[in-house]
């Protein structure tokens, strides 16, 4: 404890040293960046610095910046936020330390996700949690604290929205982006090849905007069972697709879609032990194969008093994983092979809506919509043990004369079947009304129901567990998510408020302890209650920027993921106990001159159990009242310097970040910890010709090695090595 105490102090010593300096050169009096990021966290563009709510942007110049390829380079240096960097395409973003695991929920996120305010997230059990890669992406929109009133369910913590670039009427462009890398203890070097071409077919009335990329991570883990060096390699495949059409100049008609595909061969977690490790060891490799499409189609039509828009979207998922279960409790004694476990699922998810918003100006504001969710889910889970069905049918005394073709058929030995049927209705709205010049009330509220049908089947199996079809009648949850808000701004530099928001997440069944006797079929519902009062003020001519939020949350009846124990390590969800949540996050934002700009996040975060969380199978039978949450650091911090000369030759520019992670438990038993490392990494550019950028980059300069989540005590994800690369990047326009 001495030590990250020490570490910490050396932390914010690094931060107070470089703001210093930051601010002697401020002397200078150069003129601020009056450019402001615009951002749709009501549904409704504003400027970032207008909001009444905690909200961050990533522009696309930052993460050009920053090299970014997914949410792990980026996503952490936003205050409040940790990531838990389990496996691509199910890693989950945890927005002010929501989140009963460090895992992935059993059920839906606590954080939303969407696309051009489309949600990427089913009303159920996410099979895949895209991570877009970050190529012609406009910026991703962070909204932090519930979002249940305008955003719907899984919104617990907050929402991301990735907002990407759409095809432009205007003019041509064309993009083009290239890097290669070499991570430490890699086998093979890293590349991404990425290209994007806008084409004009009516110009100012219609266009095509293509997008395509292929990236391949290379693995940093050795599988010594497999004797392979750089196992979990990677490769991410994407498509987008945009068309506008603008008729005329009150319509707008807008069709988006998407790709993406993320093969992985071999699962990133190794098996911790007393020196730090990059192995793992199983007698397959564990691949995870995920992949999500979406089509959408937005309509939107000036109508003088309001702005009509209608959205419609199909998306459509796949997920295909192999996993060794015998690294639980070693080989099956019966036949003394390995027990495999495999699963297959696809999910599709139709989504409508329709709003109408008044226009920005006048002292009265409003927006009204009601939305249409439709989920159809289907997953087969098995577990695989060679020669099963040959020993059943060598010892029929053991399994009472049932042959191994009934209960291992293809040596299955264990097959369930689940799936879901989820339907939401909700109407939602909000209204903002200027008191007097400075002082605006807004108040806004969601009226939803969801109906879940779902199914879970435990087919013959070799352990004599048995069969059942659970299918009970279609369930019914309806409530009222109302949001208030009071905002006090005297001019454009200085702004406060105070905030009360809600989110939810709808109820579930427990697929994955179908078998196991004692534990629960289904969980609840739960929610969050959040209150909020932030501030905003620029000084000096806007040179210095600076945002400070304190919250609490109160989250109730939690759907907490636990595990049966060793060696079976079932998991299952349960509703149980409630947390408090109080937290501050300040960003502070400052650029002297034009040629340097600093930034720096704080966030500090206690995230406790308010009320014992029931485990029957932990000591006490649970989890007692002031127990922190799983991956809830207390303190998060970035810092990023930039410093850049544009009237130079070649342009030269040079970037330095930091992120600092404090400790927490993984898990509610508090065994093992995630964090207390720090992650430096640079970046560096020159304009070699007109249009074309060269960069150098490192990422975690130091090679820390980093608990990134952790399941189990003894297995968790790291953090990749040193990774050095170089880019190419060409823009028309």
């Amino acid at each position: 404890m001495k030590i990250a105490s020490a570490r910490r102090i050396v932390v914010y010593g690094i931060s107070a040293l470089a703001l210093a300096q930051a601010s002697g050169a401020m002397a200078q009096g150069a003129p601020a960046d009056d450019s402001e990021i615009v951002v749709t966290a009501a549904k409704r563009e504003q400027s970032v610095r207008d909001v009444s709510g905690s909200v961050s942007a990533v522009s696309e110049a930052t993460l050009q910046k920053l090299n970014a390829q997914s949410l792990a380079d980026y996503i952490t240096r936003v205050p409040g936020v940790v990531f838990n960097d389990y496996q691509p395409g199910v890693s989950e973003v945890v927005i002010r330390g929501v989140a009963s695991s460090t895992y992935h929920e059993a059920n839906q996120a606590t954080t939303g996700y969407y696309l051009n305010e489309i949600p990427l997230i089913e009303p159920g059990f996410p099979l895949v949690i895209p991570d877009v890669d970050s190529f012609d992406v406009s910026r991703v929109e962070v909204l932090r604290g519930p979002q249940g009133t305008l955003f719907g369910s899984s919104s617990l913590g907050g929402a991301i929205n990735y907002v990407v670039n759409e095809a432009d009427p205007s003019k041509f462009d064309a993009g083009f982006e290239g890097s290669v890398s070499t991570t430490k203890r890699a086998g093979e070097a890293s590349y991404g090849v990425k290209a994007m071409v806008n084409v004009p077919i009516a110009t100012d009335k219609l266009a095509v905007r293509l997008v395509g990329l292929q990236r391949v991570d290379a693995g940093y883990l050795n599988n010594t069972l497999l004797g392979k060096k750089g196992s979990n390699d990677l490769r991410v495949r994407g498509l987008r697709g945009s068309i506008v059409f603008t008729p005329t100049e009150t319509t707008r008609i807008s069709l988006l879609s998407m790709y993406q595909e993320y093969d992985l061969d071999d699962q990133t977690y190794v098996i911790f032990g007393p020196p730090k490790t990059f192995d793992r060891a199983t007698n397959v490799a564990e691949y995870q194969d995920t992949q999500f499409m979406m089509h959408s189609l937005r309509i939107e039509q000036d109508l003088g008093f309001a702005t009509l828009t209608a959205i419609g979207s199909h998306t459509e998922k796949k997920a295909d994983l192999a996993f060794d279960n015998s690294i639980f409790g070693g080989n099956d004694p019966r036949t003394d092979t390995p027990e495999l476990a495999s699963s297959v699922g696809k999910s599709k998810t139709e989504y409508g809506e329709l709003r109408l918003a008044s226009p920005d100006g006048g002292r009265f504001r409003w927006l009204i919509g009601a939305n249409y969710t439709r989920l159809r889910s289907h997953n087969t889970d098995g577990t695989y043990i060679e020669g099963i069905a040959d020993y059943i049918d060598a010892n029929p005394g053991e399994f009472d004369g049932q042959p191994g073709s009934e209960l291992a058929p293809g040596d299955l030995a264990t097959r369930t079947i689940s799936s879901n049927r989820v339907t939401e209705k909700a109407i939602f709205g909000e209204a903002s009304f200027d008191i007097v010049d400075a002082l605006t009330l807004t108040v806004g509220g969601r009226l939803f129901e969801y109906r879940t049908r779902p199914r879970l089947q435990y087919l013959p199996n070799a352990n004599l567990v048995d069969p059942f079809d659970f299918a009970p009648a279609a369930s019914k949850d309806s409530d009222f998510i109302p949001k208030v808000s009071l905002t006090y701004k005297p001019s454009n530099d200085f702004m406060i408020y105070a905030l009360y928001s809600e989110g939810f997440r709808i109820g579930g069944v427990n697929v994955y302890s179908a078998a196991v006797p004692g534990l629960p079929l289904t969980f609840e519902s739960d929610t969050t209650k959040n209150y909020e009062v932030g501030t905003r003020f620029d000084l000096i001519d806007r040179t210095l920027s600076v945002d400070v939020t304190a919250y609490h949350i109160d989250w109730g009846n939690i759907q907490a993921r636990l595990f049966t124990p060793d060696p079976d390590y079932d998991a299952y969800t349960v509703n149980g106990g409630g947390a408090n949540i109080d937290g501050v996050e300040i960003s502070l934002n400052l650029r002297p001159t034009r040629n340097l700009t600093f930034s720096s996040n704080v966030s500090y975060n206690d995230a406790r159990l308010s009320t014992l969380l029931p485990d029957s199978f932990a000591p006490g039978g649970g989890y007692a009242k002031g127990t922190r949450l799983p991956g809830a650091s207390e303190w998060t911090l970035s810092n990023s310097l930039d410093l850049s000369f544009p009237d130079m030759k070649l342009k030269p520019r040079f970037g330095i970040a930091h992120r600092y992670l404090s400790s927490a438990p993984v898990d509610f038993a508090g065994t093992l910890e995630k964090g207390d490392f720090h992650l430096v990494d640079l970046n560096a550019s020159v304009t070699v010709a007109d249009r074309i950028e060269l960069g150098l980059f490192a990422k975690n300069l130091f090679n820390q090695y980093g608990i990134l989540n952790a399941p189990f005590a003894f297995a968790g994800s790291v953090a990749r090595p040193r990774t050095i690369g170089a880019s190419v990047r060409f823009s028309l326009n």
